[in-house]
């Protein structure tokens, strides 16, 4: 399965805000389409839906920008990649409607895709945007711990 540039930018957005949430000033669309290389207007599209699915607070004018609307820790990716996938039609056999599979009902492919997708849903489920971005704790080889980060502008 491969994610929608919609949804890799969508989580890109999130990641770039839960980055600077103790920040100031919030973050602009501008600094995440330079940051990224994304096009501005496409950037804004993405924002928009963002807003309107309950992930961000936007704010217009001087001094506006983007902020979570819930800490980073209560944001799932899994609910995140649902709202912004649009189609989890693995194969044809999942559309009732435009299905014309000769062999449904007698393949086991779509139990297998669906208990797959089902698999992948839920390490999504399992993971928050503050694991993405906030420093993990892990053990070393030796029982030691060590503080992780991964490279996001900052």
């Amino acid at each position: 399965m491969r994610l929608t540039h919609w949804t890799d930018y969508s989580l890109r957005v999130l990641m770039f805000c839960a980055v600077h949430v103790r920040r100031e000033q919030p973050v602009t669309i501008t600094e995440i389409a330079e940051a990224h290389g994304i096009s501005r207007s496409h950037l804004t599209k993405i924002v928009v839906a963002l807003s309107d699915q309950g992930w961000l607070e936007t704010t217009r004018g001087r001094g506006g920008g983007l902020r979570l609307l819930r800490p980073a820790a209560e944001i799932r990716l899994g609910d995140v990649v649902r709202q912004s996938e649009t189609d989890f039609t693995l194969v044809e056999c999942f559309d009732a409607e435009s299905n014309t599979c000769r062999i449904d009902g007698r393949c086991h492919l779509k139990g297998v895709l669906h208990t797959a997708l089902a698999s992948y849903l839920a390490v999504l489920d399992g993971v928050t945007l503050a694991d993405l971005v906030e420093p993990q704790q892990v053990r070393s080889g030796k029982g030691q711990r060590v503080l992780m980060t991964i490279g996001l502008p900052s």
